[in-house]
């Protein structure tokens, strides 16, 4: 998906204009690169597509610019945002979403989730560098809690440590899960088992957090609606979490899927068979629906 990934990259860049856009795109290694590094979600070969790309992206947003698309843009947001932007405030200020992240990954979280409003964001929130996502304007109160919930979890642990390798030791070995991988829809994103296992550990933690905040969605009908239903790890690992009472007892994360994949609790049989519990479908049924 092109505007999250780029949107992402370049969040760490001061970036406030359409034209600001051109000169950052103009000017990668001095005003993107930086805060890129630091990221800890970055991906180099992002860095290798925006590098590559980039004289292309400087033609559309060159073209949007000379089309007039800041005064569009005015002319769609109106005078009713910045009542917009209050009421979200007011109706944010009873939800501790941290509190609840922090008790189920054992990490530590800045206390201050910034939510950025926007007119052309449908139908994605994005997680930009930071505590900082993106979401359209006129979400509910109930979908915002629930993407602040799941964005700022990503990555939910360093994806490249002991952890992380020991998930995808045992996950690349299954046969229905790198079918999803390999064909699955690419429109959806997550077309490698690093990224699906990343997306879908958060997924299983933000219905956690979403269902004692009092937000959430029937993880049922979630996981088979969302992406032509691909999310059958998420699932599975929500199942397993439950089974722990992991809200009650919160701890680490990283800890607690080392230890899954290392005992066995991530092998098909034990994985899928939860999965099949939270999804009320047939175990030999998961994925594709139908």
């Amino acid at each position: 998906m092109l505007w999250p990934v780029l949107a992402n990259i370049l969040s760490g860049a001061g970036i406030s204009t359409l034209e600001s856009v051109i000169e950052a795109l103009s000017d990668l290694d001095g005003q993107v690169r930086p805060a890129f590094v630091k990221n800890p979600s970055r991906e180099e070969d992002d860095w290798l597509w925006l590098a590559r790309n980039a004289p292309r992206l400087i033609k559309a947003f060159t073209a949007m610019r000379d089309a007039g698309f800041e005064k569009f843009r005015r002319d769609r947001l109106g005078t009713g945002f910045e009542a917009r932007t209050a009421e979200v405030s007011r109706s944010l200020a009873g939800y501790d979403v941290v509190h609840w992240q922090e008790k189920l990954t054992g990490r530590t979280f800045d206390p201050t989730i910034n939510v950025v409003l926007l007119a052309f964001s449908k139908p994605h929130g994005a997680k930009m560098q930071g505590q900082t996502f993106l979401q359209a304007a006129d979400y509910d109160t109930a979908t915002t809690v629930r993407i602040a919930a799941h964005e700022m979890l990503h990555p939910p642990f360093p994806m490249d440590g002991p952890a992380a390798r020991a998930a995808l030791e045992v996950l690349e070995r299954d046969a229905l899960v790198m079918r999803i991988v390999r064909e699955h829809d690419p429109q959806w994103g997550y077309t490698t088992l690093e990224g699906l296992l990343d997306e879908d550990i958060c997924e299983a933690l933000d219905q956690l957090i979403s269902e004692a905040l009092g937000v959430a969605r029937n993880p049922a009908d979630r996981w088979r609606r969302a992406d032509d239903g691909m999310h059958v790890i998420a699932a599975g690992l929500y199942g397993l979490l439950r089974a722990d009472k992991w809200v009650e007892t919160g701890g680490s994360i990283e800890a607690w899927i080392e230890k899954a994949a290392r005992s066995g609790r991530l092998a098909p049989a034990r994985l899928f068979a939860a999965a099949a519990r939270v999804l009320e479908r047939p175990v030999d049924k998961l994925w594709p629906l139908g």
